[in-house]
């Protein structure tokens, strides 16, 4: 069939002299994506990287729906190569896109030739596939400005490409490339999306969650492992790093005021993230935190939540609405998940009247009466680990 995946590359093809090492960065992601389904060659040429199966044995259908997911393309196409010769090429569309054309009522023909060499220009080429395809297809009537279907003709160097209308891919830049972060991994919508929004941006990720049995089960801390087991396909093999929080709920429960509850145990949050960044060499902490939710997400609150960080907090979905986090959450698959009734360590120990700003001093004070670091020690020590 000679067919093969043709991926677009966004904003890879705007790098300077250092386009080759997220050309690279996004080869070996593909290369990961593709394990299991077949042996594959993977090489890019002029802004498009090419998934060639080598022998009959590779699952196509399976490495489509997976290049769906790697962030760095911003398109995609199946396509069948063929001879640069212009009969070659009427051909190739004639027999592979067969039953699109005889579905379609109108359609164009559109032609990109980065093979100056070739004798025909585009238009040529356009007009002469497009007039035999016209000719032998009755039901087709050409619409160059809104057709149901576009039949792309591509004359690269070393072969031509028919694809019909390509797929919008995952945008963004290859996971790796902009370094590692670690994300705070709750059950909910939010850090499932903000997750997914930093890794976009070419982040590698480590996940905590902070689990407090027993007053949250082992469903809620498997809810979270399936977030992460979902998140997979866009951001690759994941650990996460599931922090024993009992023992510092309970303490913090017992001697600090109740409205200041939140806001220090999302500073013990944020410590504990911090010492799991430094072991796994991540340069930033990411969180799913969304102005105006929540009490524990206006400025005053997350300006005192985020003192205690050395390092950079991200906050992806910061200036998002409700209905456009959901959106996303539907989107990359996480959202019914999300939505199973089953509460996390922030719900469980929710006081009556947060305080809605926080002042530090004020926070900091009540610290005072806490063994801070050896709260921390205890929890990170006590981390499990689990790949997903």
């Amino acid at each position: 069939m000679n067919e093969m995946i043709l991926l677009k590359l966004g904003e890879l093809v705007l790098k300077g002299l250092n386009r080759r090492s997220f050309e690279d960065k996004l080869q070996a992601n593909i290369h990961r994506r593709l394990n299991g389904l077949g042996q594959f060659r993977v090489y890019t040429r002029q802004s498009t990287t090419y998934v060639e199966p080598m022998n009959a044995d590779c699952d196509m259908d399976g490495a489509w729906e997976a290049m769906k997911k790697v962030f760095g393309v911003v398109g995609l196409s199946r396509a069948r190569s063929c001879e640069k010769d212009k009969d070659a090429i009427l051909a190739a569309c004639r027999e592979y896109l067969d039953s699109q054309l005889r579905s379609a009522r109108t359609f164009k023909v559109e032609t990109k030739r980065a093979d100056k060499t070739f004798p025909m220009t585009s238009i040529q080429v356009s007009q002469y596939v497009g007039g035999e395809l016209h000719e032998a297809y009755d039901n087709l009537e050409v619409d160059v400005h809104h057709p149901e279907l576009t039949v792309y003709v591509e004359i690269r160097d070393y072969a031509a490409f028919v694809h019909a209308d390509p797929e919008p891919g995952a945008g963004g830049l290859p996971v790796g490339i902009n370094g590692r972060a670690v994300s705070l991994l709750s059950g909910g919508i939010d850090s499932p999306v903000a997750s997914w929004m930093i890794a976009k941006r070419g982040v590698a990720l480590e996940m905590v969650h902070f689990f407090s049995y027993p007053y949250t089960s082992p469903e809620a801390k498997e809810k979270v492992l399936e977030l992460a087991r979902l998140l997979t396909p866009w951001c690759g093999r994941l650990t996460v790093h599931v922090v024993p929080f009992t023992a510092i709920q309970e303490e913090l429960r017992r001697s600090c005021p109740e409205e200041l509850f939140t806001i220090i145990m999302r500073r013990f949050m944020m410590r504990i993230s911090q010492e799991v960044a430094k072991r796994c060499g991540a340069k930033a902490l990411v969180t799913g935190e969304c102005l105006g939710q929540v009490a524990s997400q206006t400025m005053e609150a997350m300006n005192v939540t985020g003192a205690v960080a050395a390092l950079p907090v991200l906050r992806p979905v910061v200036g998002l609405d409700k209905e456009e986090i959901v959106q996303i959450a539907r989107k990359i698959g996480t959202f019914e998940t999300s939505i199973l009734p089953y509460e996390d360590c922030c719900t469980v120990f929710t006081p009556r009247h947060p305080r809605l700003r926080p002042i530090l001093t004020e926070v900091e004070a009540a610290e005072e009466k806490l063994d801070v670091d050896a709260m921390v020690q205890a929890a990170v020590e006590g981390i499990e680990r689990v790949q997903v």
